[in-house]
């Protein structure tokens, strides 16, 4: 596929050309550029929503109910699912892929994974670019789910429009969400798993925690919505919460966030070719450190010089 053919298709909708530019972005080629440049220029119209929370909270099956109810309206949805990486091959394992099998034959439906590559904020260095890909795609919904690493995950806080927080009542969720600050990112949160006992009590501790910090007549207190993501039950609350939250964003708060996600992106590329660069300084550098000869800062002074 030439690049004008790899364009056109790109431009035109075909789901194949959408996957060969994925491989492309998420492999960091050049040729993924222009294609790139297509995309931003049609960003703005997809919702973009991040499903967050720690392992084994149901993020995986909300998400395929979240595509089940959304395919319900006409709506179009794309997922990037953040799969852990293989300690051998790298790769990601695909388990969340394997979950949505029952939308494979669906043309309305792009599921792609990508491996977190050992990456502590819940995402991939290529994730923005393959999640731009997909934004000017056409599709209305756009949902990335993060690999769920718990108390690191806020990445995801900087590149969505909304952030969906999905916990159990069981395991204590409510209260590690309390410790690790990810109350502060969510959007909207769903009590998944809401037929277990406790359920009533999440709720009244993530009320409580809401109402902790500070706030004005402007501040957004993320609804909290019970689910039951295995039967389907409160899925409907979960995107008119989404809805809700885009409403009180407006026109404004959006492109805040979009800039935000912006500086998100030049900030991880840089930190990204700094780190290439530093690994390509050779050992001698290093080796002067450990002698004595140079300090670390003086060090790294030169690696930024180079």
């Amino acid at each position: 596929m030439t690049a004008q053919t790899l364009d056109a298709r790109y431009r035109a909708g075909d789901p194949r050309a959408l996957a060969r530019a994925l491989t492309l972005a998420e492999a960091g080629l050049p040729a993924a550029r222009p294609l790139l440049r297509v995309a931003r220029e049609r960003a703005g119209r997809a919702i973009v929503l991040g499903v967050t929370g720690s392992p084994g909270s149901g993020k995986s099956t909300l998400t395929d109910a979240l595509i089940h109810d959304l395919r319900a309206r006409g709506e179009r949805v794309a997922v990037l699912a953040v799969d852990p990486s293989s300690p051998y091959s790298g790769g990601a394992i695909l388990g969340d892929r394997i979950r949505m099998l029952r939308h494979h034959a669906d043309a309305g439906v792009f599921v792609r994974s990508l491996a977190s590559r050992g990456a502590l904020g819940g995402l991939s260095p290529r994730t923005m670019p393959v999640l731009a890909l997909l934004e000017g795609a056409g599709f209305d919904w756009v949902v990335l789910e993060t690999v769920g690493v718990g108390q690191s995950e806020v990445d995801i806080a900087a590149v969505c429009d909304h952030t969906l927080l999905v916990l159990t009542p069981a395991g204590g969720d409510g209260i590690q969400a309390f410790k690790a600050g990810i109350m502060e990112i969510a959007d909207v949160i769903a009590v998944n798993k809401a037929d277990l006992p406790g359920a009533d009590r999440t709720v009244r501790e993530l009320m409580a925690a809401q109402g902790l910090g500070w706030h004005d007549e402007h501040t957004w207190f993320a609804p909290i919505r019970r689910t039951v993501a295995s039967r389907g039950e409160g899925v409907d609350s979960v995107i008119e919460a989404v809805r809700q939250h885009r409403d009180h964003l407006g026109e404004a708060g959006l492109q805040r966030r979009r800039e935000r996600r912006a500086e998100f992106e030049v900030r991880t590329l840089v930190q990204e070719r700094l780190l290439q660069r530093a690994r390509a300084a050779g050992a001698d550098l290093y080796a002067r450190v450990a002698r004595g000869e140079v300090d670390a800062d003086a060090a790294a002074d030169e690696l930024l010089r180079g």
